[in-house]
């Protein structure tokens, strides 16, 4: 692979070809589309740094990407729920932090569709929740799903399988509905197919 070695064209063209896949996934992940852009830029950064430790997965950098997307999300989450910690403590508690963001937020519909869908899916254990947003949002085959969370396809498999299980009701609140984000229509949330 040419963009291994440093070609600025052929990594180019990896970005021209998971960049909105990525954007989705992060998207989907966090119901907001500044955060999502910015954890695009920087997975895409992360990866031409690392470019000479990519993984391959039947010819796809798309699950080291995601997989690179996932880490980033979970050390930005761990950085924010320090800071808010620390406004918390830092603040009196007369002042509300967060409702700005909250205001912003109700504004736009597909955000608050998408929290709706968020707050469905944070109920299910991280690493179910990790294989559906790969497998269902994604649209990331098992295999690929297995390769992306460094598991065997097995797990991902009963991963799956419990997942769609806990959802059961919670099938209803997401409604049986795609969703898309405006960025790409290549990876639709199918709420469906998480039922299955």
């Amino acid at each position: 692979m040419r963009a291994v070695g440093g070609d600025r064209e052929a990594f180019g063209r990896i970005f021209d070809r998971h960049g909105k896949t990525v954007y989705n996934h992060l998207f989907r992940r966090t119901a907001d589309w500044a955060e999502a852009e910015d954890l695009t830029s920087a997975v895409f950064l992360h990866a031409w740094r690392r470019r000479s430790e990519t993984v391959l997965d039947r010819d796809s950098a798309l699950p080291w990407l995601l997989g690179i997307a996932d880490r980033l999300l979970s050390n930005t989450r761990r950085r924010l729920r320090r800071a808010e910690a620390l406004l918390h403590r830092l603040i009196s508690h007369d002042e509300q932090v967060g409702d700005h963001a909250e205001r912003v937020a109700v504004q736009v519909d597909d955000e608050r569709r998408m929290s709706e869908i968020h707050r469905a899916l944070a109920r299910l254990p991280r690493h179910e929740r990790e294989v559906v947003e790969l497998c269902v949002w994604s649209g990331l085959d098992q295999q690929a799903a297995a390769a992306a969370l460094k598991v065997a396809v097995g797990t991902v498999k009963s991963r799956l399988h419990r997942a769609r299980r806990r959802l059961g009701a919670d099938h209803d609140l997401i409604g049986g509905t795609t969703v898309t984000a405006s960025f790409s229509s290549k990876n639709p949330v199918n709420a469906e197919e998480v039922a299955r």
